[in-house]
């Protein structure tokens, strides 16, 4: 989609309008087909024109915005109302949330702990300690800790609730609700004879 000016003289006087456009394919090749009409005035500058016509082609689409804009839920509403335009079938898997109803419960960090999920894969460290005889357990511990020291440095006393904050639960498949600080004391009791 794309915005297109259109002039129309009348009595010698120049009238301009804009136009949300969309090309489709028809027999006689593409042809533009006029979605909704913007109006008079003028959407910005002609630099934002791209913008716009994206943002009004998402809401068409069923994409909600999470800063909902007055202007463009007009000409939404235009370009609905004329029953053309990408908004008459809306593909079986749009979901349509309601922004003002979203919440977050249990907000975790997730970046820099898949990062460092993904470098312990590469290194393939959970084999090298494997060898070493530690248990699955010992292990998940081991790259807590490590991944600890990487993130956000802290001491075993708090490393328990650093966790809980983090998604590494979620990429190790354990739920560290139960997590103590006892339970990495004794890790790095296992660990110390096991340094090389």
């Amino acid at each position: 989609m794309f915005i297109k000016r259109t002039t129309k003289h009348v009595k010698g006087k120049a009238y301009h309008n804009y136009l949300l456009v969309e090309s489709v394919q028809t027999p006689k090749g593409p042809r533009h087909r006029v979605v909704c009409s913007l109006g008079r005035l003028e959407p910005g500058p002609r630099e934002q024109w791209l913008d716009l016509a994206r943002r009004i082609a998402a809401a068409l689409g069923g994409q909600e915005s999470l800063f909902p804009e007055t202007d463009i839920r007009e000409w939404v509403g235009k370009a609905r109302s004329r029953s053309v335009g990408p908004s008459d079938v809306l593909a079986p898997d749009v979901v349509r949330v309601h922004t003002d109803r979203v919440t977050t419960e249990r907000a975790r960090e997730a970046g820099p702990v898949h990062v460092g999920h993904q470098i312990w894969k590469r290194l393939d460290l959970d084999a090298i300690l494997a060898r070493a005889g530690l248990s699955q357990r010992a292990r998940c511990l081991t790259q807590i800790m490590v991944m600890n020291r990487f993130i956000r440095p802290c001491s075993e006393l708090a490393m328990p609730d650093w966790v809980r904050r983090t998604a590494l639960g979620d990429l190790l498949g354990t739920d560290f609700e139960g997590l103590f600080e006892d339970a990495l004391y004794r890790n790095l009791d296992r660990l110390h004879p096991r340094r090389s």
